[in-house]
Order: structure tokens, then C-alpha cells, then sequence
């Protein structure tokens, strides 16, 4: 049955012309609006015979899809010619911009660098928790509970437990170690470490080690002080020079410090060495026999050696960086420096 109301209108959205977006969007306020064209001939509903309402409401019904068909044909067909418009414009003759790409923190790289002079000859790399127990801390290392050399370290205890603290070197590395495997150990230990200490241009609560650790039958202080001769011709130069000065460790006897030869020709090396042209670089010595017995290692079998060696110091020197707190400040524009850093 034909509906003159309903086909008028039929005939008026198939000649509705629609080219872009503006006339897209008065397209469908006309016939999909709130207020729409459509909606007026709902109201005549009430006029139709019983018997034709029926079909008058398919009618109307299928009015209200052809719009909406035409709606959406439209704004597909819109929507890809301006995609291809789009594409057409880009040039592909004009440079790439360039992303912002990241570098390593000067931590990382001195610390790998570090970690690849002493894997390449026979080191293992250990790892270890943050968070620490006092025996593997202290005890373990020759430090009991009243032991003077715990006054070195102010330490950051977990709350409410004098067990548990957040490790003051990576030496508890080592003790975990040397209870859980039999020699020959050879590792070094990288990591972070924590010491309850004034943050300052010089110092910070918080900062970077890499300790080693040799333990065998018949290791020396000579077999030391050749890995550590190698280690500083790596690092600083070939023609590095090295000298060792007593000192006092509680987990190692005997206990030496270990400087390099920087010389006083520069107003750098003058600075860094304080006039002198030595360069104090980290701790080392003999391991402790009680450090051994305490990890359950026969001291009248094996010895051992160890060493520390402090990574912010070596950062700072090797990047002329004044500041230590800018190494944990993570400000964007003093890292963007080391973009070029020539380590991995």
C-alpha cells in the first residue's frame, strides 16, 4: 500500500545531496536528528485506518534506515577520500624528525664498563637483595654486634627490626655466596647500597659498588695486586700506574687501599688528587680466616681476596661531574649529555 506522506519523503532523502562534512552533518539533523523530518510522520499514526496502521509503520520504519543507510554510505565514502587526500600531501622528500632517544646514566656505564673488564677474566656476576639481614651484613663479615667497626657504617634499619636493614655494601653478596657454594669462587658483586649519611655535593645516602671476591687454594696478595693492576690499566690507561697503602677492613687482613697515578700536569688531575697526583680508587685485602670459618670455608685450605670499588667516584671523575646528587636527580637535560658516552 503506498503512503503519499511517507513516499514524498523517501523521495526527498534519496535526492539529498551530501559532498563533505558540513552537509553530511545537516543531513542527518534533517532525518536522524532529535528534531528530525521523520519524526512528525510517527504523529500521523493516529490518522491511519486500523487495518493499514500495520504497514503504515513498516513504511516508516524502513524510511528511517534508508536514512540512516545513507548517512553512514556517505561518511565511510567522506572518510576515505580524506584519507587519501591526507596521504596525498605528505612529502615524502622531507627529512624524518628526529625522536628523542635515551642514554644510559653514567652509573650504568662506568658500572658496566667495570663489570666487563673483570667478566673477561674469569668473574662471575652475583646478585643479590636490597634489603639484607644483619648476619650476612655484619656478622658473617667479622663485624658481631659489638664489634667497633659497626660505628663506620650508620645503617638504615627496616622498621621495628634490628634483623633486617638495607645493605651497607655488597660484601653480603659475597657471605651469601661463600655459604652456598664451595671454591673456587670468583665473582663480583654490583649493586646498590645504603648508608644513613648527610646528602652533600661529596656524599649521599644512597650510591653504587662493585666488590670481588677470589677464594681458592693458594690465592695471594700478589695474585690481588696483578687483578688489580689489569683492572686499572683497563680502565685508566695502559701506562696506569698503581700503588697499594695499608688500611683497616673488619672482613680483611691484611687491608690495603689502592690509588692510581694521575700526575699533577693538569689542573683536573691537581684537583682530583689534591696536589698529591694519587687517585684513591677502592679498598681491597686478604680475606679474613674468621670471614671464612663464618661462611662454613676451610680457612687452613683456601684463602681469598676482596675488593670494593666505589661507582659514583669513578662517574664523577670520568665525566668531570662537580655534584653527586645530580647523578639520582634524574634531570633530563643534565643525562642528555651522555648520549654519546663511547661505553656500553
Amino acid at each position: 500500500m503506498k503512503f503519499q506522506n511517507v513516499d514524498s519523503m523517501l523521495e526527498e532523502i534519496k535526492e539529498a545531496v551530501i559532498t563533505d562534512d558540513a552537509s553530511l552533518e545537516q543531513f542527518r539533523i534533517a532525518y536522524l536528528g532529535t528534531k528530525n523530518k521523520i519524526k512528525p510522520l510517527f504523529s500521523e499514526m493516529r490518522n491511519i485506518d486500523n487495518e493499514h496502521k500495520k504497514a503504515y509503520g513498516q513504511a516508516l520504519n524502513s524510511l528511517k534506515q534508508v536514512a540512516e543507510g545513507m548517512y553512514t554510505e556517505h561518511k565511510d565514502k567522506i572518510s576515505q577520500a580524506e584519507n587519501n587526500s591526507a596521504a596525498q600531501e605528505i612529502d615524502l622528500s622531507a627529512p624524518v624528525p628526529h625522536d628523542l632517544v635515551g642514554s644510559r646514566h653514567p652509573v650504568s656505564i662506568i658500572m658496566n664498563r667495570m663489570i666487563d673488564v673483570f667478566t673477561r677474566i674469569g668473574f662471575e656476576v652475583a646478585e643479590e637483595r636490597e634489603i639484607e639481614e644483619d648476619w650476612y651484613n655484619f656478622t658473617a663479615m667479622n663485624t658481631p654486634d659489638d664489634h667497633p667497626a659497626r660505628d663506620m657504617q650508620d645503617t638504615f634499619y627496616l622498621k621495628g627490626s634490628l634483623q633486617q636493614l638495607l645493605r651497607t655494601h655488597t660484601s653480603s653478596v659475597q657471605a651469601r655466596v661463600m655459604t652456598t657454594q664451595k671454591p673456587p669462587i670468583r665473582i663480583i658483586a654490583p649493586g646498590r647500597v645504603y648508608r644513613n649519611e648527610t646528602i652533600s655535593a661529596r656524599s649521599h645516602c644512597q650510591f653504587h659498588q662493585v666488590e670481588g671476591l677470589y677464594v681458592d687454594e693458594n690465592v695471594s696478595f700478589a695474585d690481588m695486586k696483578q687483578t688489580l693492576l689489569y683492572f686499572a690499566k683497563a680502565i685508566y690507561g695502559s701506562e696506569t700506574k698503581i700503588r697499594l697503602r695499608p688500611s683497616y677492613f673488619p672482613f680483611t687482613e691484611p687491608s690495603a687501599e689502592m690509588d692510581v697515578w694521575l700526575g699533577t700536569e693538569t689542573d683536573q688531575a691537581k684537583k682530583l688528587t689534591k696536589g698529591t697526583g694519587w687517585l684513591e680508587v677502592l679498598g681491597c685485602g686478604m680475606v679474613d680466616p674468621q670471614v671464612l670459618e663464618n661462611c662454613g670455608i676451610d680457612s687452613e685450605k683456601y684463602t681469598g681476596y676482596a675488593f670494593g670499588i666505589g661507582i659514583e667516584r669513578s662517574a664523577m671523575q670520568t665525566f668531570d661531574i662537580s655534584d653527586i646528587r645530580y647523578l639520582f636527580e634524574n634531570d633530563v637535560r643534565f643525562l642528555s649529555q651522555f648520549k654519546s658516552a663511547q661505553f656500553t
